[in-house]
């Protein structure tokens, strides 16, 4: 696991540094796209990747001039805005990452579905305890 970590974390810098930016715009960016239609305020994508609101400042900032996203006014409090992203930039996004998703979808089709299901409740258990923990340590 230690290893499909690390390797994770260095393919996030490389694809980061093929799309033009840095391994934390891309982070914030893949929340954003996460979010879908439920456009997120700055202070959503600041809670989300667990910094201030002024480095998400920052990185939104970076984001729209590289073209990655919009800023859009929310239409429930007009002081506040939305963060959506941009298609061409979502195009560029999903033409690097394809391939390697194209490939995990042929693995997964090695698995029945009930290891599917092991795997799905795996990943979102380990998910849900790393973020946990995540949070437990950012208090001491």
């Amino acid at each position: 696991m230690d290893h499909v970590i690390a390797t994770s974390m260095v393919a996030q810098h490389e694809m980061a540094q093929r799309l033009g930016m840095n391994a934390s715009d891309l982070t914030c960016f893949g929340f954003i796209l996460e979010a879908g239609e439920h456009l997120l305020t700055a202070g959503d994508l600041a809670a989300r990747a667990h910094v201030t609101t002024g480095a998400v400042t920052g990185i939104v900032n970076r984001l729209e001039r590289a073209g990655y996203v919009t800023r859009r006014p929310d239409p429930s409090d007009r002081r506040r805005v939305r963060i959506a992203a941009v298609q061409a930039a979502v195009d560029r996004v999903t033409a690097l990452y394809g391939p390697y998703y194209a490939r995990l979808t042929e693995q997964f089709n090695d698995y029945s579905p009930a290891e599917i299901a092991v795997l799905n409740d795996w990943f979102t258990r380990t998910g849900k305890l790393m973020s946990d923990y995540l949070e437990e340590i950012r208090e001491t």
